[in-house]
């Protein structure tokens, strides 16, 4: 392999890694430990902030699209891993771009911990489990954002 080839594939696989790199290190700058559950507001939902829903609305829209074939058992592998792909690189953006109160940030990181493990299971990552059950995951997420986060435009998908 030439050494331009090496340094091109590495660049790509760290480009690749970025947004799940990212949520997980760069965006703990604001509180120690997240809660254990998600908590609403005083009764209320969580503010949000453009970029927030933007990316949220961009991982429901790809799941909501593949929604027929997980459910009738006919997502490829290759469709999974593009699932999965797209949801870190939202997350991604969502650690990139979005400005919340700390309280609001730390339960914000309970629903990304969820789609970020949703999408390790549908790319194949994790060994113990099937991909579906890492869309499940991210359909879960995407229920809970909308329980606990205030987005008016965002609507649960149906399963």
């Amino acid at each position: 392999m030439k050494p331009y080839t090496f340094v091109a594939l590495t660049v790509l696989s760290l480009a690749a890694a970025g947004p799940a790199l990212a949520a997980t290190d760069a965006h703990e700058h604001h509180h120690g430990t997240a809660p254990a559950s998600l908590q609403l507001n005083a009764g209320k939902k969580w503010q949000t902030d453009a970029p927030l829903r933007a990316a949220m609305g961009q991982i429901r829209q790809s799941m909501a699209a593949s929604l027929h074939a997980i459910h009738a058992n006919k997502m490829s592998a290759k469709g999974y891993d593009g699932l999965a792909k797209q949801v870190e690189g939202a997350v991604g953006e969502i650690v990139a771009n979005c400005k919340l109160p700390p309280a609001a940030d730390a339960q914000l990181h309970i629903v990304v911990a969820d789609l970020l493990a949703g999408a390790e299971q549908m790319g194949g990552k994790v060994k113990q489990g099937k991909r579906v059950e890492g869309a499940v995951k991210v359909i879960r997420a995407l229920d809970n954002y909308g329980k606990y986060f205030d987005d008016a435009g965002f609507q649960p998908i149906p399963h």
